[in-house]
């Protein structure tokens, strides 16, 4: 059978265009009005499959994730040029760090730069540290490097971005940062990898029942949880003790890339 979450609904279909995201942070829906399953960011590239009563069914072309974000959350695609590197950032009205900013944008938003002047990358959404901006073709090459940026940021279910995220949120923008493809759940990035057996290795992928973290060293994991609310750093033998006490379970899965 099917996954929904990666295959389009053939009877909502009504069309096929390519669209991106126009405000810093969309959830993207399991139904019109319905809970979050995911976040897309600024720039982020859809596919546009049906619009209607202030609703879009879209699917996301970083993973495939499908679902419903609000119709005016999204415009004509553009090709982006350059990505947030930064933890975070602003787009400012001027080149100038004292004038109102217009947005934030997380890391991992996309845009396109139609001119630099000065410090400031001129984009449709204001000007932009050009030190907060890498080609949108350059990667990092450590997973572990890119999860740290994150430390710190509240726990949000189904989050994506530096204003909230989640556990699978945080592997997936880590793995991505570094051009490795990486699905949007914890249970579709169980088949990443091989299986692996410990010592552990930075960058392996630990996972229990509906949870997921990154190894940092053969003692270390950073992991978006919900028990400190935030994206932390924790001992692995910590982390393992605590989330079996708590009743959910021991890890189910261990896996190196």
């Amino acid at each position: 059978m099917s996954d929904p979450r990666l295959t389009p609904d053939p009877s909502i279909i009504t069309t096929d265009q390519p669209a991106q995201i126009t405000l810093p942070v969309v959830d993207l829906c399991h139904s019109p009005s319905g809970p979050r399953d995911r976040q897309l960011l600024f720039g982020g590239a859809l596919r546009l499959l049906n619009s209607s009563a202030g609703w879009s069914y879209v699917q996301s072309e970083k993973d495939g994730y499908c679902g419903y974000i609000p119709a005016d959350s999204h415009g004509p695609a553009a090709a982006p040029t350059h990505k947030v590197s930064a933890p975070a950032t602003h787009a400012y009205t001027r080149d100038d760090f004292k004038s109102p900013d217009r947005m934030r944008l997380s890391h991992g938003a996309s845009v396109t730069v139609i001119g630099q002047d000065g410090k400031f990358a001129q984009t449709a959404a204001g000007f932009i540290p050009a030190q907060h901006l890498m080609p949108i073709d350059q990667f990092r090459n450590d997973p572990a490097t890119i999860a740290a940026l994150y430390l710190g940021t509240p726990y949000l279910w189904g989050g994506n971005s530096r204003d909230g995220i989640d556990c699978s949120g945080l592997v997936q923008a880590a793995l991505l940062a570094c051009a490795i493809p990486c699905p949007g759940d914890s249970d579709m990035q169980m088949a990443l990898g091989q299986e692996a057996t410990a010592p552990y290795q930075r960058n392996d992928l630990l996972f229990w029942k509906g949870h997921v973290a990154l190894v940092t060293d053969s003692d270390t994991l950073i992991h978006a949880n919900a028990s400190a609310m935030a994206c932390t750093y924790e001992p692995i033998t910590s982390a393992i003790a605590r989330i079996a006490t708590q009743g959910d379970g021991p890890v189910t899965a261990h896996r190196r890339l």
